[in-house]
């Protein structure tokens, strides 16, 4: 017990110095390269008076590079510890947003909104565009909707059908796919492009207000994670055997089914549909600190938001000065991961 707890405050501590030093080069790279010290002393309020190009970096740090790093680790760590908190609840390990079709339930919706909210507000007489805030309770609506129903549709007599979850995740992603497809079909030139940045994420669009925005949706469920760990640790052994330990079982689905859609709509809405986040991350922590759901699911946030601002670099100097989608970047590098994880360390067999 002694030897796995210095595991884990090994691996935390590991953590936090990733995490800073990913925001200081998420901060200090791009077309402008910021040194980490001017990046220190702009976030400390330093004045830099007497250097001309002090204000034009303090612009990008601070109007430009900040809202996007700060929009990365949230939807990094919110897709991360969702698909912990799927796998935990499917008690499956290939459980994710958006391998089993929430991801792109809550893209369909925010598609909607898009293609069709400005003509039915002209159906309706009402003058303007569609408010920011419909698209995010748009996304949380389609991927609440969607994480029910495939739990609706996997639970038979008070147990998860594994291959149910699998194959009703793949219908609905069809589904939802095909949706999507009719609304391309329909969209104009405007939104075309719009569905273009949902289909494959980016963090490009990041600024102050979609902070503002996508924070209520996604601390949520990192605040509510350490009290989430011992029910989903009992949930292991069986419904039954849960309750029987004390656990309200059919309150953690509910909590976690909300909480999952809150942090994969916001994070849809925020950045688009990005995958194998929440696939990849939780099974290399449980390489490291093992499947405890308490020290699990704080480190996947830090893992998972780290990662999530490592990939949006390498969209955006991989190909300067155009800039790759971050949908993209994690396909390439998370696909050949959870390949490496599935065949060589067996991870699936022991999750």
């Amino acid at each position: 017990m002694t030897e796995d707890r210095g595991r884990a405050v090994s691996v935390f501590a590991g953590l936090g110095l990733l995490v800073s030093a990913i925001l200081l080069l998420s901060l200090g790279l791009g077309a402008i390269s910021i040194p980490p010290m001017r990046i220190l002393d702009i976030l400390g309020g330093g004045s830099g008076s007497s250097d001309p190009t002090w204000a034009r970096d303090a612009l990008v740090v601070l109007n430009l590079r900040l809202p996007r790093t700060l929009l990365g680790l949230m939807v990094g760590a919110g897709l991360a510890v969702s698909g912990a908190l799927m796998q935990g609840l499917f008690r499956n390990p290939l459980a994710d947003p958006a391998l089993v079709g929430v991801s792109a339930g809550a893209g369909l919706a925010a598609a909607a909104v898009i293609v069709l909210g400005d003509r039915v507000l002209a159906a309706l007489s009402i003058p303007g565009s569609m408010p920011y805030l419909a698209l995010p309770a748009a996304a949380f609506l389609g991927g609440l909707a969607t994480t029910y129903g495939l739990y609706r549709v996997a639970t038979r007599s008070g147990r998860i059908s594994v291959a149910t979850m699998l194959l009703a995740g793949i219908a609905l992603a069809a589904l939802t796919g095909a949706l999507t497809g009719l609304l391309v079909f329909a969209s104009n030139d405007r939104q075309l492009r719009d569905l273009t940045f949902w289909s494959l994420g980016s963090l490009s669009g990041a600024t102050w207000t979609k902070v503002a925005t996508s924070a209520p949706a996604i601390l949520p469920i990192l605040l509510t994670v350490p009290f989430l760990g011992r029910g989903l640790n009992a949930l292991v052994l069986g419904e039954a055997e849960a309750f029987h330990l004390g656990i309200a079982v059919e309150r953690l689905k509910r909590i976690v089914i909300v909480l999952v859609a809150l942090a994969v709509g916001a994070g849809v809405a925020a950045a688009g549909v990005i995958g194998f986040v929440g696939l990849v991350v939780p099974h290399v922590l449980r390489l490291l600190i093992g499947p405890e759901h308490r020290r699990l699911l704080p480190a996947c946030a830090l893992l998972g938001g780290a990662l999530l601002v490592l990939a949006d670099i390498i969209a955006r100097l991989v190909v300067a000065p155009a800039e790759l989608p971050i949908g993209i970047v994690t396909a390439i590098v998370g696909a050949p991961v959870f390949l490496w994880l599935l065949l060589g360390r067996g991870a699936l067999a022991d999750a």
